[in-house]
């Protein structure tokens, strides 16, 4: 019978529950005290019947409240989390009819919308699909043309930060560090030359030649700066001498072209979420104690306009310099011979820093993971003072403390598969909450929190769950 109460009629019977306890309880407690009035006791009746009906009321409007948080709150937190997932990701979940059983039509009114989206999400695909075809097409020849051209191409916006990059000048930028979007050029190349070469671009309007010399101090190259016909910035034509790529024939082409309107000036906490570059990453180790074990493997992937960059992946294993607990080999798969004659943590960490430089740190439960690199700082002489976010915070933020957090609760809300061979690898749980996080940016943006800033001052609010990293940080 009661399920077949309308929401309405549920939330009527709560109150009436509440008024009859209201009613009931004092008019029992004052008969209590009336006969009792007259007898010699040591407590006054009406004022023991006081004490009863405050504690009975209590009792009661706790019993209340929590049938109220477990069939109607929790359930409509838990049905609004499901459709912000489908209205903002591609992830088809499907919304749990049990959790709303308690909700009269709510739960299959949810249920009905979300398939609409689903529907009018898929028609929008089939749309896009052709036109996606063309242009991977369109790029597949571009990439073959360029193949055995004994040139490196990289196009760059007016802040001398990095748009594109084929796969040769990656193998030239390679030789002083990572190659990656939206980072200065000038990290790569001495500044002079650049500076020079597009103030005189900028002046005449078409190509300047120009020499390159790299920050390393050993190679140096012939370039020659084009301007992007109507679009900012320009592309950079170096000159390697090697026309075959390092890895196959086939020439691959990293861009993200929105980066060519990407504004510089504004602070890292003003930034928008979608303008912000993160790095993902996560370790493996001897054991859960930062303060006694040690980093077996540190892996990473970086996200940058709101999509993971395929080939900038940084993925080290790392010599402990102590005996790994079988027990814990049993977990990662991680034995003392593969991390035999591997760098001692010391050195991967300093290349990590490098591979984070102007992004922000996300990891799932980053206090564990930062506290490893955080230990060890002061021998690198280097400072982790990067902006950090916490998947595990982010996801009580969007779906409520009480829900589950973890990774695997995380990738089965979202729709992220975790190969078995994968799971409890530094490389794959990266990935893996990679993929998480970029599926949570466009739900926080739609709760309100479009900037760093915000999402920060979100995550502090319930840093009870996990430790704050950002709090002693200005960005």
């Amino acid at each position: 019978m009661l399920a077949k109460l309308s929401l309405r009629t549920r939330i009527f019977l709560f109150f009436c529950l509440l008024a009859s306890g209201g009613i009931v309880i004092p008019s029992g407690g004052l008969l209590y005290a009336y006969a009792r009035a007259g007898e010699p006791e040591l407590l006054d009746p009406f004022i023991f019947s006081g004490v009863i009906i405050v504690f009975l009321t209590l009792a009661l409007v706790t019993g209340v409240w929590l049938l109220f948080d477990e069939n109607v709150a929790k359930p409509i937190e838990r049905i609004a989390a499901s459709l912000r997932v489908r209205a903002h990701t591609d992830q088809n979940v499907e919304i749990d009819q049990t959790i709303a059983k308690h909700l009269g039509d709510l739960g299959p009114a949810a249920r009905a919308v979300a398939d609409q989206l689903t529907q009018g999400a898929q028609r929008a695909a089939s749309a896009v699909m052709s036109e996606t075809a063309r242009l991977s097409a369109e790029k597949a020849r571009l990439t073959t043309l360029l193949s055995d051209i004994p040139i490196a191409v990289i196009v760059v916006n007016p802040a001398h930060q990095i748009v594109l990059y084929d796969s040769q000048s990656a193998n030239v930028l390679s030789q002083v560090a990572h190659p990656q979007l939206n980072t200065s050029l000038f990290r790569y190349f001495e500044s002079t030359a650049i500076t020079d070469a597009y103030t005189k671009l900028t002046k005449i309007g078409h190509s300047v030649k120009t020499t390159l010399k790299m920050t390393n101090g050993v190679q140096q190259y012939e370039a020659i700066l084009k301007p992007l016909d109507d679009a900012l910035g320009y592309m950079l034509v170096v000159e390697t001498g090697n026309g075959q790529n390092s890895d196959d024939n086939t020439r691959s082409l990293i861009y993200d072209f929105n980066l060519l309107r990407h504004e510089t000036s504004v602070e890292l906490r003003d930034q928008s979420l979608s303008d912000l570059c993160f790095v993902v990453f996560d370790s493996e180790t001897t054991g859960l104690t930062p303060s006694q074990d040690e980093v077996v493997q540190i892996s990473a992937v970086r996200i940058v306009g709101g999509r993971i960059i395929e080939n900038e992946v940084f993925d080290e294993l790392v010599d402990p310099g102590k005996p790994i607990p079988r027990s814990v080999t049993n977990v990662h798969k991680i034995t003392n011979a593969m991390v035999q004659g591997r760098p001692r943590f010391v050195d991967v960490a300093s290349s990590f820093h490098e591979f984070c430089s102007n992004a922000v740190i996300v990891a799932h439960n980053a206090p564990f993971d930062m506290a490893f690199l955080h230990r060890y700082a002061p021998q690198m002489g280097i400072k982790w003072n990067h902006p950090i976010l916490d998947t595990v915070l982010l996801s009580a933020i969007l779906f409520g403390s009480s829900e589950e957090h973890t990774l695997d609760s995380l990738s089965q809300r979202f729709g992220v598969i975790i190969p078995d061979e994968s799971r409890h690898t530094a490389l794959g749980d990266a990935q893996a909450t990679a993929e998480i996080f970029c599926n949570m940016l466009p739900i926080l943006e739609a709760r309100g929190f479009s900037t760093l800033a915000d999402v920060i001052e979100e995550c502090q609010r319930h840093s009870r769950l996990l430790e704050d990293l950002n709090e002693k940080n200005k960005f």
